[in-house]
């Protein structure tokens, strides 16, 4: 009886660690690091050359790290926030200890930089300023509109750097991609803000959102909108014909019905089914990587 308590006990713990750290997120970052290292950065396009190179893999240990921690330290910053605008999930999550997450933070955090110094010194000084930039953005800037979200987006992308750096791959498609990544995963800060609206405004976060209102939020989305549709259709036009230009032919059609959900419902629960249904389309893209060639 008291073993079957205490084993509930942990896997309750180890569900609450899950959540803190976004174990959905990390399974999809080391995914698309792969993925990527295969079917764009590498030159030989080998399964068996990217699986065999300690230093991709060292580099996808260093991003899990620092991710994991800036989601803890993220965590630590946003609870009272996060108590208003997702209460079930953050009473979950306190099932974990402030102090178990700062050792955790702490730990993760010399565990990437170990990693990193195994990989080379610029890998090390990458890993070690991603490190203080997530520390600044949960810290400083996250409460502030605009700097604040695009600093969220360019944290997110940063893992995919390490690896165009380790390569030394900076070709006009690989930064076409990076830059629809970028402007989607902004469209979902922004959806985000709106979602989180009622908590912000309470905890005096300084958004888009509670600065100029959710009219002037939707504008600036649709902006957003009209920029990553523009570039669906100059990677279209322009990049080597292969399978993956159905995943950008969609994208245009589903931005339509997109907009259309934005301007027509204000409430909680469509704010969260844009923010899924951007998840889906991002989810999407990274299992698109392996069309690629084909």
């Amino acid at each position: 009886m008291i073993f079957s308590f205490l084993n509930k006990r942990f896997l309750f713990k180890l569900l609450s660690l899950f959540s803190v750290v976004r174990g959905y997120n990390i399974f999809f970052i080391v995914f698309a690091q792969l993925t990527s290292s295969i079917f764009i950065f590498s030159k030989s396009k080998s399964y068996y050359s990217v699986l065999i190179d300690s230093n991709i893999w060292l580099i996808i240990l260093s991003s899990i790290c620092s991710v994991s921690a800036g989601y803890i330290i993220n965590n630590v910053y946003d609870s009272a926030k996060d108590l208003i605008n997702r209460p079930l999930k953050t009473i979950l999550e306190k099932e974990i200890s402030g102090r178990t997450k700062l050792n955790g933070y702490i730990f993760l955090n010399i565990l990437t930089l170990f990693f990193a110094f195994l990989v080379s010194f610029k890998a090390l000084i990458f890993f070690s300023l991603y490190i203080l930039g997530i520390l600044f953005y949960s810290i400083r800037i996250s409460r502030y509109p605009f700097i604040g979200n695009f600093l969220s987006v360019a944290l997110s992308i940063a893992p995919f750097f390490a690896i165009t750096l380790y390569y030394k791959n900076f070709s006009s498609e690989i930064l076409t991609n990076a830059s629809f990544l970028f402007f989607v995963i902004l469209i979902r800060e922004l959806i985000k803000d709106l979602e989180s609206l009622v908590g912000d405004l309470t905890m005096k976060y300084n958004t888009i959102p509670v600065k100029f209102g959710e009219k002037i939020t939707k504008i600036y989305i649709s902006f957003y909108i009209i920029t990553t549709c523009s570039i669906s259709i100059w990677i279209l036009i322009n990049q080597t014909p292969s399978l993956v230009v159905y995943y950008y032919s969609l994208v245009i059609p589903f931005f339509i019905f997109f907009m259309y959900f934005l301007w027509k419902f204000n409430s909680k629960k469509h704010y969260i089914l844009l923010h899924n249904s951007l998840k889906f389309l991002i989810i999407v893209g990274l299992f698109s990587i392996i069309l690629q060639d084909l």
